[in-house]
């Protein structure tokens, strides 16, 4: 399979994510029991602001025809710092997604280094224009470090392998591009794109509404109790000592 048959079979799973601050790239990556609701990953810092200050979000399908508005009590958010990656989990029934899944790659079977990917993304130069780019993986490094360019809006955008045996799949997130800036010019660089593995565990955890409203009720707490810990543990500033005033 090219990559021309490539991208016509994975675009109807790619969405453009809108927040009042930005935008960036997300794709399917599975769904609820009924079908209902879907999950949509993307990268952690397109939706970070709007998950921490409860913004809504705007999520539009490849062809532009459909849409679905967001507010914070729609939506459920899961997100991994580490990773930057996040999942979204809405009602899909506006989006018409495909109704089956293009499978995520195994975590116990990474790529090889020097194996060709592709990925899929809205780049700010071309905003609503679905763009396709390639290239190799240079090396593994807590993700994959590509020989390719990432351009801003295209973060959040699957990248993808095909092989005559598994078909396609999706291997990563693009998170980053890093420019070449050792000789003072911005030279072509790497891109970043984390594995799936924050993807999987979403999936394997989360399989209703109800489990997702607990779930992330769960995270918010041990998100609090963790900031909590961390302001307390923090050193306070010693206490001057009250001025005397003459009388």
């Amino acid at each position: 399979m090219n990559w021309e048959q490539i991208v016509e079979k994975v675009a109807p799973y790619i969405v453009k994510i809108e927040t009042p601050t930005g935008s960036g790239t997300g794709f399917l990556c599975g769904y609820n029991a009924e079908k209902t609701y879907c999950l949509i990953a993307t990268a952690f810092h397109v939706v970070k602001e709007a998950d921490e200050w409860q913004q809504p979000l705007k999520i539009h399908n490849s062809s532009f025809d459909k849409q679905v508005f967001l507010q914070e009590s729609q939506r459920f958010i899961f997100t991994d710092y580490k990773t930057d990656s996040a999942v979204i989990f809405c009602p899909c029934s506006d989006l018409t997604f495909p109704e089956g899944l293009i499978p995520l790659r195994p975590m116990d079977v990474p790529i090889s280094v020097g194996t060709e990917v592709g990925w899929l993304g809205y780049p700010g130069i071309a905003a609503y224009t679905l763009c396709f780019f390639s290239g190799n993986i240079s090396a593994k490094q807590d993700g994959y470090l590509i020989d390719g360019v990432a351009i801003n809006g295209v973060s959040g955008g699957p990248v993808m392998y095909s092989s005559a045996t598994e078909g396609i799949e999706f291997v990563g997130v693009i998170t980053a591009y890093h420019a070449n800036r050792l000789t003072g010019s911005a030279l072509p660089g790497l891109s970043v794109a984390q594995d799936v593995s924050h993807l999987h565990g979403v999936i394997q955890r989360i399989k209703s509404v109800d489990e997702a409203k607990r779930k992330k009720l769960e995270l918010d707490a041990q998100a609090q109790a963790q900031a909590q810990t961390q302001a307390q543990s923090q050193p306070q500033p010693p206490q001057s000592e009250p001025q005397k005033t003459k009388s």
